[in-house]
């Protein structure tokens, strides 16, 4: 079990390379009300002050606020009902998940796996027991405990340093339910139906589809031997219906690689 100094060791050695930390409750994953009364919001990189939070309470937990700054994780849950296993093994197969910068194995069996920080929000798969701690969000770190066992870093994969796109993580595995508004005779395209009815079909989408239905209509587009100049055609449809395209250009060219990888 880890002493009082490994935890404000982790505490201090995170705040040298400019992140912030905050105090949780000894064995559980709150913030310390008393020492941060606005939670993974007080978190803070001032050396002075993080140990004067571990001198109050020597045996805190230490977490770091998620995102922008800090780190994205996918936390791979493992619970009664099921684990996140699974759905990581697919999404490794189809290429989604780049190398993650440090793998932590958490007190449940799972895992964290940290990618570099990006302004995505957090988000969760619970059919799948993901979770995704992006801005908004905060982990626990090593060596915290809960429960008697303490998280622990057992890898840092080479090759790591690209982002995980959790859009992309969430359409892979939650394809979307093509789905208008008010049905009509052209709700979803046929089997079969080539861009000219996949674009016809985009511009039915409502708000909240756009992009899940762009994914899965450029996946659709692929598997009937669609190219990349092609989808530009079902990009366009779907920004005239209010998407941005910046966003759809990359929902498209993910679409694209994973189509061709599963193909």
């Amino acid at each position: 079990m880890p002493s009082p100094c490994d935890l404000i060791h982790s505490a201090l050695t995170h705040i040298a390379q400019g992140i912030p930390v905050l105090p949780c409750t000894p064995g559980g994953k709150r913030p310390l009300g008393q020492l941060v009364p606005n939670g993974f919001h007080g978190a803070s990189d001032d050396s002075e002050l993080v140990s004067r939070w571990w001198q109050h309470c020597p045996n805190a937990n230490v977490a770091i606020p998620t995102g922008q700054g800090s780190f994205d994780v996918l936390d791979v849950d493992v619970k009664p009902a099921g684990s996140g296993y699974a759905a990581l093994n697919q999404l490794k197969a189809a290429g989604i998940l780049p190398p993650p910068l440090a793998i932590i194995a958490t007190p449940s069996g799972g895992l964290h796996c940290y990618y570099p920080g990006t302004a995505q929000t957090c988000g969760s798969l619970s059919s799948h027991f993901l979770d995704f701690k992006a801005t908004g969000g905060y982990v626990l770190i090593p060596p915290s405990v809960v429960n008697g066992t303490a998280y622990r870093l057992i890898a840092r994969p080479e090759g790591a340093g690209d982002q995980l796109n959790w859009s992309t993580v969430r359409q892979f595995l939650t394809p979307p339910r093509p789905r208008t508004a008010t049905p009509t005779p052209r709700a979803r395209p046929a089997t079969g139906t080539g861009i000219p009815g996949l674009a016809a079909w985009l511009a039915t989408q409502t708000k909240g589809n756009r992009n899940r239905g762009l994914f899965w209509a450029c996946c659709r587009a692929v598997e009937n031997g669609a190219t990349e100049t092609d989808l530009d055609t079902l990009v366009a449809a779907i920004v005239a219906q209010g998407l941005d395209q910046r966003e759809a250009r990359r929902t498209a060219a993910d679409a694209l690689r994973i189509a061709r990888r599963t193909a």
